[in-house]
């Protein structure tokens, strides 16, 4: 059993009412048999519940210290990951003068109040807001495996929920959590296989962190800040690149509407070198009977891919409108990002810009792009409107520099692969997760055995 004369967590006794979940969840006992071998347990019974806090903001003095504190914005961005860092900090001198504590590595958070139903997983001793509640496994439970009960459970959570302004799952409730247990060795078996894929798509993610982070190096320093033509106008070989490749640079500057720039270099504005199209009014474009295509809107970019939650549309829309994997999309209004998009067919959205190209390839204008993203986020952000947003002069008004096209054709056979292979990983990822989400309810019923 796990030791409970710790926990903290207020409020009232646990409900004596049944909501059942949809797998291996239910608040109260439910009437639902557990599957051969499995048992109903009280989820107290086999960890420690434990309550957030956040130290009062009117003491600076609380925070910015060595202490992660886990806010609604890390579980958001880190949905059924394991943290080892947050984006804000307190110290001791913040948990001795609040509520809040400090609880271990692998302990199991699930956010309970403004964004429901986001679970994280500490990789190290932190602390969490009120907007959380956390398990402490004991050694009955395998805190992987409460992970992925808490994952499968997701439609379940805004039934666990109350409230008219906000949807919150209120702590009579979360007392009366009851999981469906196998024994801790099938435990075990499928938190590992699940885990694998899970841990695949972590290592997929880290190399396209690096593979990303080199892309963005090299173009600051050939397209920027000139550093090969720098080191060629002083005489010496450009750091880090062979002969071969520091001949295609020239070796001095001209005057330009940028100021100076690489001799025999072209100023061109943004929407030369590629093409901005704008998505559909897709309402417009209901789905024809079974057939349909997933609208792809802002929430869609930011996330990556579609869901059962992403609106439809015909799948009969000019192919101009329609995003395959390794697209580049430009969200223009609202939040205004960038990105590949790698979730699969789907309809463009209005709001949303394909961005193509028929004579520059796709690294160059994508990085161009993302190069003047914050100028145009600041540009949007100054809209008196509700809405900010960049109209199509905006492009105009963003310049680039361009290289004779020999130049750009074998620049490329170095930047090019590093987006290519950014682009499988991320196909890749999205097939484990994929896979993850199929066999995460079978495995979580007990209708998969193994």
């Amino acid at each position: 059993m796990a030791d409970r004369t710790e926990s903290r967590t207020g409020g009232r006794p646990a409900t004596n009412g049944v909501i059942p979940g949809d797998f291996a969840l239910s608040v109260g006992k439910p009437t639902r048999e557990a599957p051969t071998g499995w048992n109903w347990t009280l989820l107290t019974d086999v960890a420690r519940l434990e309550s957030g806090h956040t130290p009062s903001r009117r003491h600076p003095e609380y925070w910015g210290g060595d202490v992660p504190w886990i806010g609604i914005k890390d579980a958001t961005d880190n949905h059924g990951r394991t943290i080892y860092d947050t984006y804000q900090h307190t110290n001791q001198l913040g948990i001795e003068n609040s509520s809040a504590r400090i609880l271990p590595t692998h302990t199991v958070c699930l956010s309970r109040t403004a964004s429901v139903g986001y679970v994280i997983v500490m990789g190290k001793p932190m602390a969490t807001s009120q907007d959380f509640v956390n398990w402490v496994c004991s050694d009955a439970l395998d805190y992987r495996f409460l992970k992925y009960v808490l994952l499968a459970e997701k439609d379940s959570f805004l039934r666990f929920a109350s409230g008219t302004t906000h949807q919150t799952i209120y702590y009579p409730e979360v007392k009366a959590f009851h999981i469906c247990l196998p024994p801790k060795a099938e435990q075990k078996v499928i938190a590992d296989i699940l885990t694998s894929l899970d841990d695949k798509i972590e290592l997929n993610r880290r190399m396209n962190a690096t593979l990303e982070a080199t892309a963005r190096t090299i173009f600051q320093s050939w397209f920027v800040d000139y550093d090969p033509v720098h080191a060629r106008a002083r005489g010496e070989q450009p750091l880090g690149m062979d002969e071969e490749i520091a001949a295609l640079f020239p070796d001095s500057f001209e005057d330009s509407e940028l100021g100076m720039i690489p001799a025999g270099w072209r100023v061109v504005p943004l929407d030369q070198i590629a093409d901005f199209r704008n998505g559909l009014a897709l309402q417009k474009f209901p789905p024809e009977g079974d057939e349909y295509l997933p609208v792809i809107k802002i929430r869609e970019l930011r996330q990556g891919y579609s869901d059962e939650n992403s609106d439809k549309a015909s799948p009969n829309i000019k192919e101009t409108y329609i995003l395959h994997d390794g697209d580049v999309v430009f969200s223009w209004s609202g939040s205004l990002m960038i990105d590949v998009w790698c979730g699969g067919k789907g309809a463009l959205n209005q709001h949303l810009f394909k961005v193509t190209s028929v004579q520059y390839p796709k690294w160059f204008y994508l990085y161009w792009s993302k190069y003047h993203l914050d100028s145009f986020i600041d540009i949007a952000a100054d809209k008196a409107t509700t809405m900010g947003h960049i109209q199509r002069h905006h492009l105009t008004s963003a310049l680039t520099v361009v290289p004779p096209d020999e130049v750009l054709s074998r620049l490329s056979r170095f930047v090019e692969p590093l987006v290519d292979q950014m682009i499988q990983l991320r196909i890749e990822s999205r097939k484990l997760a994929e896979l993850r989400d199929t066999l995460l309810p079978l495995l979580m019923n007990g209708e998969l055995t193994l």
